[in-house]
């Protein structure tokens, strides 16, 4: 495993990372299994992983806390424990966006007390509740961070100018977006203003939430609980498109002598600004599938056909 220091910060993670939002996280995915979830987070541990990355509204709690037991059995200094805050959920099920500076600390404050932890490495700023002003809610994670609950200060799901406006003194270490091979819309400006700033990039759903496994075929379809229904990827209109550029990119994976997995993230880890990335998963073999794509070299000429392969997706550009 390789390991990189995330821009402005002293955390030191590993290039394959761990998105642990289908361990507990029963709000977004049908049938999960607990006690595999937690299988698969002591896995990555073992198999070397130190960045997990999670959030408080996965499974409303859960996923912090069923991270928190298997962390409990680890070297909690040897973790690189990333988590969110900024969606507040009722007992009636209503979840809703607040940014509000003591309702961040209160969330950060539960999210330790789940994780069985008294710090957290990198704490995002989940959403923009696009009512509190993004200086008083991150003026909110500073005096948090010099109080030593974090340590690292990131934001989530915002646009440039959102970014940009979080990012008026510095305090912004890290941005999580979406990027993909399947979606690469971040290269028209913000991943030129994250490399410019000395932000890292975290991109989530690296593997296209699936698409980028491999295994998917034009029939598949969703189950009714699959958050995945508001994703374009897997919409109708998109879907047997994405399944015909997902197989050119398999067969270029077999003549690299790899597979479409390795290829993905692999892409991605030769972007400019990429220092990490957090595949997710539901069983330990999903992180032995992901494990040494780090170890695929890339030339010129690969990067070269992959974007020719990709070259008509405009749609999702």
């Amino acid at each position: 495993m390789r390991f990189r220091k995330l821009r402005s910060t002293d955390l030191i993670v590993s290039e394959i990372g761990l998105g642990a939002n289908a361990v507990g996280g029963h709000n977004l995915f049908d049938g999960l299994r607990e006690e595999e979830g937690k299988a698969m987070i002591d896995s990555a541990i073992h198999l070397g992983i130190n960045f997990i990355d999670t959030a408080d509204i996965y499974g409303k709690g859960r996923s912090e806390e069923l991270i928190g037991e298997v962390l409990s059995a680890h070297k909690r200094d040897n973790i690189i424990l990333a988590t969110k805050g900024g969606r507040r959920w009722f007992e009636d099920g209503t979840v809703v966006l607040d940014n509000n500076p003591s309702y961040l600390r209160k969330a950060l404050e539960d999210s330790l007390s789940r994780l069985k932890t008294d710090y957290v490495d990198l704490y995002y700023l989940h959403f923009p509740d696009n009512k509190t002003p993004l200086m008083e809610a991150i003026g909110e994670l500073s005096k948090l961070k010099q109080e030593g609950k974090i340590r690292a200060i990131g934001v989530s799901n915002v646009s440039l100018s959102q970014l940009k406006e979080a990012n008026e003194h510095g305090d912004i270490s890290v941005l999580q977006s979406a990027y993909s091979l399947l979606n690469r819309s971040a290269e028209k400006e913000i991943l030129l203003y994250t490399r410019e700033a000395n932000i890292s990039f975290v991109p989530y759903g690296p593997l296209a939430f699936g698409l980028l496994g491999g295994n998917y075929t034009k029939e598949f379809k969703l189950t009714m609980g699959d958050w995945r229904h508001s994703n374009p990827l897997f919409q109708e209109r998109y879907f047997a498109d994405v399944l015909d550029k997902v197989d050119l990119l398999k067969k270029l994976a077999v003549e690299k002598g790899t597979n479409i997995v390795h290829l993905s993230l692999a892409w991605l880890l030769n972007q400019d600004g990429i220092d990490s990335v957090i595949p997710g998963g539901k069983r330990r073999e999903h992180v032995e599938r992901n494990i040494n794509a780090n170890d695929l070299i890339l030339t010129t000429a690969d990067l070269t056909r992959i974007d020719e392969i990709l070259s008509s997706d405009d749609n999702r550009k």
